[in-house]
């Protein structure tokens, strides 16, 4: 996919670069809505043409994770963040806490919520040796007794990511996958619940995913205020109040296009041909870039690495700007350099920007 004029590559974290076809037909629908003669956004979440759009981009994602009638996918507001807290609010006690292997920054996040209700407790953590690398199966030490055990498949400021689906001996297993959601086949059964913040490789800010079995959804306490409670969305269809029905309504559009490029399998052949190509820029450039995770937690979504003086960091993202590769700036608590190569990141921009860190290496190493 060439890029278009006025465009730039986006290797921004979130929110992320968005497939082209995606927005173009977002463009033509604007104006008229499949002959409503309104907008999406103007549409009543009522109204029959938006229960096709809810409807249907539920199926695509179910469809897409291999999923049953035995879970259900709600769209909530609040991103991610909000997720830390309604968890351990309507699964986690004292007796029963939750268990959160700590891999990241956002999954430190998460823990802290839980850990500021009384219900949580550490099963794993990274932290110590600067997260460079996700726990392992043998480092997890878990509660037989935990409501769940929590983890962030992703981690978008470390670029470090699971590549396996830990063993939970009968816990169930809850997942943030904000950054890399439907990024790549995973046998998804294996998990209780999912939630992701759609801006990273979904669609527009302000509609986050739970996907879940319906039984977990159906017990939240009773004493929770009604939006905090899971049951809440699942028995009124994630229609208690009006949702974001722009956010929703893209996130079909992406789930549709995912289809029809060939599905998980397609979308993780992709991105490791992508992260192959930045992997090898920076093991091959005689340690001119250092990357920060471990070869074996790499992750396929957010490629991180350093330069040699911080000087030449912020040169080299100047420089990378006037190329039309933006948004490669690390996150600011650990410096350095982040790109992000989410599902509609085109090979080509990858491909530039594996051909400029070449040629700023020949010019500053």
């Amino acid at each position: 996919m060439p890029l278009e004029a006025n465009r730039v590559y986006n290797f921004n974290p979130g929110p992320g670069t968005m497939p082209l076809p995606v927005l173009k037909e977002v463009q033509a629908e604007m104006l008229n809505f499949h002959g409503s003669g309104e907008s999406i956004v103007e549409i009543s979440h009522r109204a029959p043409q938006y229960a096709e759009v809810h409807a249907q981009a539920k199926a695509d994602i179910k469809e897409l994770m291999g999923l049953g009638d035995d879970y259900e996918v709600l769209f909530m507001t609040g991103g991610a963040s909000t997720q830390f807290a309604l968890l351990p609010l309507n699964f986690a006690t004292k007796e029963h806490p939750g268990s959160y292997v700590l891999s990241g920054s956002f999954a430190e996040k998460c823990y802290k919520e839980g850990a500021n209700l009384g219900v949580a407790e550490i099963a794993a953590s990274s932290k110590e040796g600067g997260y460079k690398h996700v726990p392992t199966q043998d480092e997890l030490k878990i509660n037989s007794e935990a409501a769940y055990l929590h983890l962030c498949y992703n981690n978008t400021i470390y670029g470090t990511e699971y590549h396996y689906i830990p063993e939970t001996n009968g816990v169930p297993l809850f997942a943030d996958m904000s950054s890399d959601m439907l990024s790549r086949p995973l046998d998804f059964k294996r998990f209780d619940l999912i939630y992701a913040g759609v801006q990273k490789n979904l669609g527009p800010a302000g509609v986050t995913l739970v996907i879940a079995k319906r039984d977990l959804l159906a017990k939240s306490p009773e004493k929770l205020p009604t939006m905090f409670k899971y049951s809440t969305f699942l028995n009124k269809d994630s229609l208690f109040n009006t949702p974001p029905a722009f956010c929703i309504y893209f996130v079909g559009k992406v789930a549709a296009w995912i289809k029809a490029q060939g599905g998980l399998t397609v979308m993780a052949e992709r991105n490791k041909k992508k992260a192959d190509l930045l992997y090898a820029a920076i093991d091959n450039s005689d340690g001119f870039y250092r990357g920060h995770a471990d070869k074996d937690s790499r992750s396929f979504m957010n490629v991180t690495f350093r330069l040699p003086s911080e000087e030449l960091e912020k040169q080299f993202v100047a420089e990378a700007a006037e190329q039309a590769l933006c948004g490669v700036k690390g996150h600011r608590s650990v410096g350095g350099m982040r790109a992000s190569i989410y599902n509609a990141m085109p090979y080509e921009g990858v491909e530039r920007l594996a051909d400029f860190m070449e040629k700023f290496r020949k010019a500053h190493a």
